[in-house]
């Protein structure tokens, strides 16, 4: 355990110093649910064509469960972890959960750049880089046939507290809170990294689990949206 704290503290202070010296984040979110293919991602935040055909993407609807339904002890979890969270805002833990939230690029290539003690830029790691915007999509657009057919709401409509990014309320609420699109990227993002430098994998898996819980920071998903 007292590993696994150590890596997570490091993790967050990747985080942290990438947030400080970032310029600060341009807050965007994955994608809206009419924004379904590649034409719109591009429109939207510059995304690159990915590897895969749309008939290749995983099937998130057959492969995780309905989100926890309202009463339910796991929706409790929900509420009590969303509750936990609002004392975080102002503090160091914040700026680190609102520089996550931008997925636009090149700020999103250097979410892992700590954990890989190396910078990961379009000069630095060109392959990587764009390994990285072509997976993004791929990622992004997975989760969407869950997203779609449940339609959940984001935990800021029902507790009506603040967000990261209150300028993008009103299109956060189109867009399905179950499952979050940000860990999914974030997730399979350090999947790939580990078997790129598996010497780096727990600090890698570490700043990964620190990326989804940012999105629960910032008031915008369940706890069992990033879970």
């Amino acid at each position: 355990m007292k590993k696994r704290l150590t890596f997570f503290n490091a993790a967050l202070a990747c985080a942290l110093l990438l947030s400080l010296f970032s310029g600060g984040a341009t807050a965007n979110d994955v994608i809206a649910p009419a924004q379904s293919n590649v034409a719109d991602l591009s429109e939207h935040l510059g995304f690159l064509a990915g590897y895969l055909e749309s008939k290749e993407y995983p099937d998130s609807l057959a492969l995780i469960p309905p989100p926890p339904a309202p009463g339910s002890a796991a929706f409790a979890r929900d509420e009590d972890v969303a509750r936990r969270t609002f004392a975080l805002r102002g503090t160091a833990r914040f700026a680190p959960a609102l520089s996550d939230f931008d997925l636009s690029f090149p700020h999103a290539a250097g979410t892992f750049s700590c954990a890989l003690n190396s910078p990961v830029t379009e000069q630095d790691t060109p392959r990587l880089y764009i390994l990285l915007r072509r997976t993004m999509t791929d990622v992004a657009l997975s989760p969407y046939a869950a997203k779609n057919h449940y339609n959940r709401q984001r935990p800021f409509v029902l507790n009506k507290e603040p967000i990261c990014a209150p300028e993008k309320k009103a299109e956060l609420k189109k867009d399905g809170s179950y499952p979050s699109g940000h860990t999914a990227i974030g997730w399979a993002w350090a999947l790939i990294l580990t078997e790129i430098s598996p010497e780096q994998a727990d600090a890698v898996l570490a700043r990964s689990r620190a990326y989804g819980e940012s999105r629960n920071v910032c008031n915008h998903h369940w706890y069992s949206d990033v879970d």
